[in-house]
């Protein structure tokens, strides 16, 4: 894929690295596997980028503390799904598209599927409107890969109720919640079976490390 500069007020295409990113629901374990695929990666020369959304940038960051934390019906899934754009936009500008154009491995911890999923699937909010601010916003800034984190949502709740900060916002929506959004990230993986790869993600820390590594590696193969 190519990546992009800026051109007139849009981002126009450059040569580009490679995009990788995480998705699942609560607790499946995506910020350690970020970690340890980040090390992995960078023990082979590559430089790596490994970031998060919403957040990633100081903006987004702000952007971040008002949407993770506060009551559950403290926005509407509308509202969340613009909150999460301008907090994308800001992402794509500041971190990611900068590095994909020297040439750096980006991995990120969410990407763009989370509001398909989050707001969309699980929330209610049209397709439609997600997809028109996909193709505005993200113009061709899309993953390379996705790998989908899969896990029955009691046990990623579990997991999600002993992290210590926890933004807890989302995981208080209740288990219907999750369940329409575990479906969702089934749904994205099913329909692009070329980007996305389900991971199970109730194995052990080492076989999801191994999983992980298997979908990586062949695409660094054509990328240098």
């Amino acid at each position: 894929m190519a990546g992009q500069s800026r051109r007139n007020g849009h981002l126009a295409l450059v040569s580009r690295g490679l995009f990788i990113s995480f998705e699942g629901g609560e607790g499946v374990g995506k910020s350690t596997q970020v970690r340890r695929l980040g090390a992995r990666l960078s023990g082979l020369g590559r430089e790596v980028v490994a970031t998060r959304e919403p957040g990633g940038s100081p903006g987004a960051e702000a952007i971040r503390d008002l949407v993770l934390n506060g009551p559950a019906d403290k926005w509407s899934p509308v509202t969340e799904t613009l909150l999460m754009y301008a907090s994308r936009r800001d992402h794509i500008e500041r971190v990611i598209r900068p590095a994909l154009a020297r040439g750096a491995v980006v991995v990120c911890d969410r990407f763009a599927d989370s509001t398909r999923a989050y707001q969309g699937a699980a929330g209610g909010t049209s397709p439609e409107l997600i997809a028109a601010l996909e193709q505005y916003i993200l113009e061709d800034v899309r993953p390379d890969l996705t790998l989908v984190f899969d896990m029955d949502p009691t046990l990623g709740l579990a997991r999600a109720a002993g992290r210590v900060g926890a933004e807890e916002r989302f995981e208080s929506k209740g288990l219907e919640f999750h369940a329409r959004l575990r479906q969702g990230f089934l749904d994205i993986a099913a329909r692009e079976p070329g980007r996305c790869v389900v991971i199970a993600a109730d194995a052990s820390q080492d076989a999801v490390e191994a999983a992980i590594w298997t979908a990586v590696s062949g695409r660094l193969a054509g990328h240098g």
